[in-house]
């Protein structure tokens, strides 16, 4: 490795911590802190996920599980510190979780990993509804429908810290979520990573050169059940309660959808889907009960028109930056997103008026639906002359393009 790219790294690094520590000097507020808060815990896991999906290529529907019991060992642990019964502080609680979700993902893992691509994701999703399902059953454990509830300043006063104060969450959530994404930068740099990228690419020619697939995606996908871990434990100390829901489908089609829309060709991709979703989710649903559906609507148009997620479209653009053609696609780009807005603001209109129920009595009434299929049809038909244009530039641009990527 160069010493420009070591250096650049560490500036890198160097400046994702500054900014863990700048966030909440800028924004103070509590429900600022809460929602940071539960990006750095979204952070790990979808990062967890993406060591599956990936580095590995496996497409895991019950990520979750390790996420979840994690989550209620934590608080099983730390409900034992408030008795006197455990002397751990909680700040290492997330080693726990992580000790919790290496332990269930080597059980789990050696079945499960045996038979990769489609048996492994059907295989993940039954495994993930039996635990699901368990949770209800076992009550003495699982707490019921109401989960269990935790304490997270059990452990006293240390050093000024107690862990009342939301500030205190965050910084821990912080320094765990950094050193998760240190170690788990580390690992797609080492052998085990490199290996892992060749299981996923062809597993035919890595166990033709002496590697064994199976206990390559085995060891990966421990590696991620002890990462989702961490992030189920500091889920339990920020909410200080955990329920079923950790453990359910949604909570695994969750993380999915934040590997997809951010990406999982680039190590940075899932922390662009954790914090994009993590902040639509607290957002939108202040705004509009319809938010779910808007979330299904981002997640297709990433699918159709950028497979590769949201880090695809930077990494696509680096080449026209490196040539310094950047501005020339500037007005096409303006093009697109004028008329795609103007398209958008006619659907969201749709949306609200089906969703609150909005019926064409009276001249009030229509007049909204008028506006809002007029915004759709023009936005709509200019919005593809701008597609075919931003098209052309690009066709344009590509002779010059290719010596720079």
């Amino acid at each position: 490795m160069s010493d420009a790219l070591t250096k650049a790294r560490l500036l890198l690094w160097g400046g994702a911590a500054f900014l863990f520590l700048l966030l909440p000097l800028v924004f103070s507020g509590g429900f600022s802190l809460s929602m940071l808060s539960q990006m750095g815990i979204m952070v790990i896991f979808a990062l967890s996920y993406n060591m599956l999906l990936g580095q590995t290529g496996l497409l895991s529907f019950g990520h979750a599980v390790y996420f979840g019991l994690a989550a209620f060992v934590t608080a099983h642990a730390i409900n034992f510190v408030e008795v006197g019964a455990l002397g751990l502080p909680i700040s290492l609680m997330p080693l726990v979780g992580g000790m919790t979700g290496l332990f269930f993902s080597l059980i789990l893992g050696f079945v499960t990993t045996r038979r990769p691509g489609t048996p492994f994701a059907m295989i993940s999703l039954g495994i993930a509804e039996m635990v699901a399902a368990s949770a209800l059953m076992f009550t003495t454990f699982f707490g019921g429908e109401g989960g269990i509830v935790t304490n997270r300043t059990a452990g006293g006063v240390n050093w000024g810290i107690s862990y009342g104060p939301q500030i205190q969450v965050y910084y821990l959530i912080a320094v765990w979520c950094f050193v998760s994404m240190v170690l788990m930068f580390a690992i797609t740099r080492t052998p085990l990573g490199r290996i892992a990228n060749a299981v996923r690419d062809n597993p035919e020619r890595a166990q033709f050169v002496g590697y064994n697939p199976t206990r390559v995606r085995w060891i990966m996908m421990s590696l991620a059940g002890f990462f989702a871990g961490i992030a189920g434990a500091l889920a339990t100390i920020n909410y200080e309660i955990i329920t079923a829901e950790a453990l359910g489908l949604m909570a695994s089609g969750n993380v999915v959808l934040m590997a997809f829309i951010g990406g999982i060709g680039q190590f940075w991709g899932p922390i662009i889907g954790a914090v994009l979703v993590t902040w639509l989710q607290s957002a939108l649903s202040n705004f509009t009960q319809a938010w779910l559906l808007y979330f299904g609507l981002l997640f297709l148009l990433i699918i159709l028109f950028s497979p590769g997620g949201i880090s695809n479209l930077v990494t696509i653009h680096l080449p026209a930056w490196r040539a310094g053609v950047v501005k020339r696609l500037m007005p096409s780009y303006g093009y697109a997103l004028l008329t795609g807005g103007l398209t958008l603001i006619g659907v969201i209109g749709v949306i609200e008026l089906l969703y609150r129920g909005a019926l064409f009595v009276g001249v009030h009434a229509v007049i909204p639906w008028i506006a809002s299929g007029l915004m759709i049809l023009i936005g709509g038909f200019f919005l593809r002359r701008a597609i075919r244009a931003v098209r052309q530039v690009w066709d344009d641009l590509s002779p010059e393009l290719a010596r720079w990527s």
